[in-house]
């Protein structure tokens, strides 16, 4: 990769990659760092990318990959153990408050936001990239590498726990936080 791709897909897309990872994350400076192993990966990898996706879903894979990464180091760290870090079903919750660019969504956004470190991580994911990124469902099996279907019925899933952890907060039940 030369110099003006490196710096036309950092110019088109860290904006979006980034709070992409905010959104994970919730912390600016642990995003920042994420980023920039992002687009590490990016630069060593680029001679391998052959155009089957678009950029955009091509940096939003290595951006989730980076984030697993994380969370299963954290995972490690806190458990100081070698125990699997099973992804697809463990909650990614982090303790951080909310960033500043959470913070700037409107109300129902941000309830959603709160809301989704009850969820898995498969179904964090695709809330995220489907109704905080406007990815399409195209888009979102693309980076994950799954079906359509798989991301429409996470997604399915993902709303309906949403919903029921949402109408429970509303009825002040002290369990909905």
């Amino acid at each position: 990769m030369n110099d003006s791709v490196f710096h036309r897909l950092y110019d088109e897309y860290h904006q979006d990659v980034f709070q992409f990872l905010i959104y994970l994350v919730k912390n600016r400076h642990l995003a920042e760092d994420l980023m920039q192993e992002v687009y590490i990966r990016a630069f060593r990898a680029f001679d391998r990318f052959e155009g089957r996706s678009s950029e955009k879903t091509w940096l939003f894979s290595i951006a989730k990959n980076v984030a697993i990464d994380h969370f299963r180091k954290a995972a490690v760290r806190t458990k100081h153990s070698m125990e699997y870090f099973d992804w697809e079903t463990q909650q990614l919750v982090s303790s951080e408050k909310l960033p500043e660019e959470v913070s700037l969504l409107n109300e129902d956004k941000v309830l959603l936001y709160k809301a989704l470190d009850t969820c898995t991580g498969d179904q964090k994911m695709v809330i995220i990239m489907r109704f905080f990124q406007d990815l399409s469902i195209a888009e979102t099996a693309e980076i994950l590498v799954w079906t359509e279907g798989k991301v429409k019925t996470t997604q399915h899933r993902a709303i309906k726990a949403l919903r029921e952890k949402l109408v429970a907060r509303e009825r002040g039940d002290d369990n909905a936080e």
